[in-house]
C-alpha cells in the first residue's frame, strides 16, 4: 500500500494531480453504491440526507474538474485537434464500458427476476420493455435513448464529455463559457427542453441542464499558461461574506431536506407557492436549489481542504484515492454490486447482513482502486526502463506501435 500511495502522483514531467478531487471522488463513488441498495441502513448517512444535493452532483461536479484539469493542459500543449482527439478516444472508453455494463446489468436482474419468478425487480429497474421488444430495446440502448434504473449516469457524462468537444478552447475565455452555459441551463429550465427517451419522454438526467455544473468543474480544473509558465489553479477567493452565504445555502438545504422528510404536516399550513416550490425541487433538469446546494457545499470544502494537505497522502485516504482514480471501472463494480447487495438485504435485512453487505461492497471498490493503481504501476515502470533501455525499445517497438492504433 506504501508504494501505491507514492504513486498516486504522477511521475516527472507529468502535470501534478489534485488529490482531493481524486479523494472526493471516490468518496462519492462509495455513496452511489450506497444509495443504490435499497434497504441499505447506511444509506441515512449520505450525502442526500443533509443537503439538497447527492453524490451525483458531487460526481459530474469533480468529473468536470478532472477533465479541465487534464484536458485544458493538453490543449495548451498540443491544440485543440489533439486535445479533441484524446477526449474522442475517452469518450469510445465510457461508451463501451455503458454497453458492456448495459448488458452485465441487463443479465444479472432478469437472470435474479426469473430464478424468484418475481417481475417486480424488471418493473423497478425499467427493464420490462426489454422482455417485451428485446431486439428494439438493444438499438435504444445502443443510441443511449433507452436507459434502465442505475443505468442513466453514464449517458450523462458521455454526452457532457462529447459537449466538451467543441468547448475546449472557451475554456480560455471562462467568461464567455460560463456565460453560455448559463444561459443554455436557463432556456432548458423555462421551456422544458430534454433529450430524448425511448420509454418515457426524456432523460432522468437532463444533459442539457446538467453541463452548467460540469462546464463549472472544468473551469475550476483549468489552469491556464502565464508567460510561459502554468499559472495557479484558479479558485472562488476566500470571503467571509460568501463563506456564511455559502454556510446559510447549506442550512436552508438541511431544512428543506427535514421538512421533505418528517414534515409533511408543515408543508400542508406553509403558503401554497412556498409549498410547490419545496415539492417540485426536482433533480432531472437540476433544480437551482440542488445547484446552488453542491456549489456552496465545494467552495466550503476546496477552503477547507488545501491541495497539499498531508492526510491526502495517508494510509486513511488512499482507498478513496485510488478509487477515485479509477473511477470508471469502480463505478461499474458498484452498479453490479449494488443489485447483489439488494438481494441479500431482502435475505435477511438484520445488522450482520447490513455489515456484511457494505464492508463487502467498499472491499472490492477498494480492490478495483488497487488493481488499477497496481498495473499503472507496473505499466509506468516498464515505460521508464524502456526509456533508459534501447534494445528494450527496440523488441517493444512493434507492440508499441499497435496500441498507439488502437
Amino acid at each position: 500500500m506504501r508504494q501505491l500511495i507514492r504513486g498516486m502522483q504522477p511521475g516527472a514531467g507529468k502535470m501534478a494531480r489534485d488529490l482531493r478531487a481524486d479523494a472526493f471522488r471516490g468518496i462519492a463513488l462509495w455513496f452511489i453504491l450506497i444509495d443504490h441498495i435499497p434497504g441499505n441502513r447506511l444509506g441515512g448517512l449520505t450525502l442526500r440526507n443533509v443537503a439538497l444535493s447527492d453524490a451525483t452532483e458531487a460526481f459530474v461536479l469533480l468529473a468536470g474538474y478532472a477533465a479541465g484539469l487534464a484536458y485544458g493542459a493538453t490543449l495548451d500543449r498540443h491544440g485543440w485537434a489533439f486535445a479533441a482527439a484524446a477526449l474522442l478516444r475517452r469518450l469510445g472508453t465510457l461508451y463501451v464500458a455503458h454497453i458492456f455494463l448495459f448488458v452485465v446489468f441487463t443479465a444479472q436482474v432478469g437472470y435474479s427476476a426469473a430464478a424468484l419468478e418475481s417481475s417486480a425487480y424488471l418493473d423497478e429497474m425499467h427493464l420490462d420493455v426489454f422482455g417485451e421488444q428485446p431486439y428494439l430495446a438493444l438499438l435504444q440502448a445502443l443510441l443511449l435513448r433507452f436507459q434502465p434504473a442505475f443505468l442513466d449516469i453514464l449517458p450523462l457524462y458521455i454526452v457532457l464529455m462529447l459537449m466538451l468537444v467543441p468547448a475546449l478552447p472557451l475554456l480560455r475565455w471562462p467568461w464567455l463559457l460560463m456565460g453560455l452555459s448559463v444561459a443554455g441551463y436557463v432556456v432548458v429550465r423555462l421551456f422544458g427542453l430534454n433529450l430524448p427517451n425511448w420509454v418515457d419522454g426524456g432523460w432522468f438526467f437532463n444533459p442539457l441542464a446538467w453541463q452548467v455544473l460540469f462546464f463549472t468543474g472544468c473551469l475550476l480544473g483549468y489552469t491556464p499558461w502565464r508567460e510561459g509558465r502554468r499559472g495557479p489553479a484558479p479558485a472562488v477567493p476566500f470571503h467571509p461574506a460568501l463563506i456564511g452565504a455559502a454556510i446559510l445555502a447549506l442550512l436552508l438545504g438541511l431544512v428543506i431536506v427535514l421538512i421533505g422528510d418528517y414534515g409533511e404536516q408543515w408543508l400542508a399550513e406553509l403558503p401554497q407557492p412556498l409549498a410547490e416550490l419545496l415539492t417540485t425541487i426536482d433533480k432531472t433538469g437540476l433544480h437551482p436549489f440542488r445547484l446552488i446546494s453542491v456549489l456552496a457545499l465545494a467552495y466550503l470544502v476546496g477552503h477547507a481542504v488545501p491541495r497539499d494537505a498531508n492526510w491526502l497522502r495517508s494510509r486513511l485516504a488512499a482507498p478513496f484515492v485510488l478509487m477515485g482514480q479509477h473511477g470508471l471501472p469502480v463505478f461499474c463494480v458498484g452498479i453490479f454490486l449494488a443489485f447483489l447487495g439488494r438481494l441479500a438485504l431482502e435475505m435477511d435485512d438484520r445488522w450482520p447482513m447490513q455489515v456484511a453487505v457494505n464492508l463487502a461492497g467498499l472491499a472490492a471498490l477498494i480492490s478495483i482502486g488497487i488493481i488499477g493503481a497496481w498495473y499503472r504501476l507496473r505499466e509506468r515502470g516498464e515505460s521508464a526502463h524502456s526509456a533508459t533501455n534501447p534494445a528494450a525499445v527496440g523488441l517493444r517497438a512493434p507492440a508499441a506501435s499497435s496500441t498507439t492504433a488502437r
